[in-house]
């Protein structure tokens, strides 16, 4: 254990002699606007009322690592994900039966984006970069509820059973610019959700949470 630590270290401290070392705090506004409703923002379907309800959730906090090579880096984050989602459900049961209900999430997870970045434009003061990579999300004690279940009698509530996954893997890639001390990103995350509803073995919600996450860092160095 002690030749692992101690490998470590030697490779941490070799690194950072020829590479860009950052540490930094940011925050995120992560909207549930995603590529399959973008359309309803030029149709103007895409109202105050649907502004205000993508306000009400998704929120990040948390810190990045940026190691840097020339116009390369490698910044891994760690981002607690807070908020709410709020949709209707709507499916045909074995009887044809049409069924639907509300289904409430008060989200509460850990997100780590892995993202290999290429700087386009590196100046001093001002850069613009591009990047990619991984992501992991883990709970970290979300809730499910259901309300204003209509079913004709065919589905009861109790039938409905909540699947609230341990962890999830998608894909973030986006742009960002870094001017000073300050970083901004505008991003696009493909994940599943993590929040399914069952009638017995079936799945009936497995929803795409894809969305658009705009976050403001500001690195201590």
């Amino acid at each position: 254990m002690k030749k692992i630590i101690f490998a470590a270290v030697l490779l941490l401290t070799v690194t950072s002699a020829f590479a860009q070392l950052n540490f930094g705090i940011k925050a995120s506004y992560n909207s549930s606007l995603g590529l399959n409703n973008l359309g309803s923002v030029t149709t103007g379907d895409y109202n105050l009322n649907s502004v205000k309800s993508e306000l009400s959730n998704g929120f990040q906090a948390g810190v990045f690592f940026r190691l840097g090579l020339k116009k390369v880096y490698f910044e891994p984050e760690f981002l607690y994900n807070m908020g709410k989602k709020d949709y209707t459900i709507s499916f045909q049961d074995a009887l044809k039966n049409n069924v639907r209900f509300d289904k409430l999430v008060n989200v509460s997870t850990l997100d780590v984006p892995l993202l290999l970045g290429y700087k386009l434009l590196d100046l001093k003061l001002v850069n613009l970069r591009v990047f990619a990579g991984p992501k992991l999300r883990f709970n970290a004690g979300s809730s499910l509820d259901y309300s204003n279940l209509s079913t004709g009698g065919s589905v009861t509530q109790n039938q409905l059973v909540k699947d609230i996954k341990a962890a999830q893997l998608g894909l973030e890639a986006g742009v960002g610019v870094d001017v000073l001390m300050f970083t901004l990103d505008a991003r696009y995350q493909i994940i599943n959700d993590m929040y399914q509803t069952k009638l017995s073995s079936l799945t009936i919600d497995n929803i795409p949470a894809n969305t658009f996450v705009i976050s403001l860092g500001w690195k201590f160095f």
